[in-house]
């Protein structure tokens, strides 16, 4: 049975030590998870979804997250890049890129995911559809950070139907770890912590 993973905001404001808005310890990850996304099985992955925090500063400035968090991950500038190369991932694996301006994946309608490899962009909630459709029903989420954008992903593939697989030393968060965020949010969901080798 294939499974899809999802990359969360692996960018270089979170994950580097000196980023706009650096996630404790997630520098740290970065080899580890670029070991663990060049050993993925095709025949086991049914793709690799990367997603994108995307700000405009001028936009930024008065929204709810600007009230939390110093404005980060201006799209374009290099804090925004992925510190993960897409190319990476074993041939046979599309790969797939989805932005979006606020903590949770799901809350915006207009969202489009893009093939990385074509270009060629389906509505977030057709490809999810898709995949249901396909009987891809399980789901392996990995990035920064587990407390917010991570939880908020965790929380829609759960409300779709999906099984989640998340293994913690391909996570961190900021005031809480995804371990104490499972146990306190999604306690009897189909989500599970994982070791990345069963991840």
């Amino acid at each position: 049975m294939q499974r899809l993973i999802v990359v969360v905001d692996t960018q270089a404001d979170f994950m580097h030590a000196d980023g706009a808005l650096a996630v404790n310890g997630a520098e740290a990850l970065i080899a580890p998870m670029r070991a663990w996304l060049a050993a993925l099985n095709p025949a086991e992955t049914a793709g690799v979804l990367f997603t994108f925090d995307t700000h405009v500063a001028d936009h930024y400035i008065g929204s709810a997250e600007a009230e939390q968090f110093p404005i980060h991950c201006i799209r374009g500038t290099p804090g925004w890049q992925n510190v993960l190369d897409a190319h990476a991932v074993p041939a046979g694996i599309p790969t797939y890129r989805l932005e979006k301006g606020v903590f949770d994946m799901w809350a915006e309608p207009d969202v489009v995911i893009e093939a990385i490899a074509s270009g060629t962009a389906i509505s977030r909630d057709a490809f999810f559809a898709g995949l249901a459709s396909a009987g891809v029903a399980q789901v392996t989420v990995i990035g920064v950070a587990a407390d917010y954008c991570v939880r908020w992903a965790i929380d829609g593939l759960v409300a779709r139907g999906f099984a989640v697989d998340v293994p913690p030393p391909l996570t961190r968060g900021i005031a809480r770890q995804i371990a104490q965020v499972l146990a306190e949010d999604f306690a009897g969901a189909t989500v599970r912590l994982a070791t990345v080798d069963e991840a």
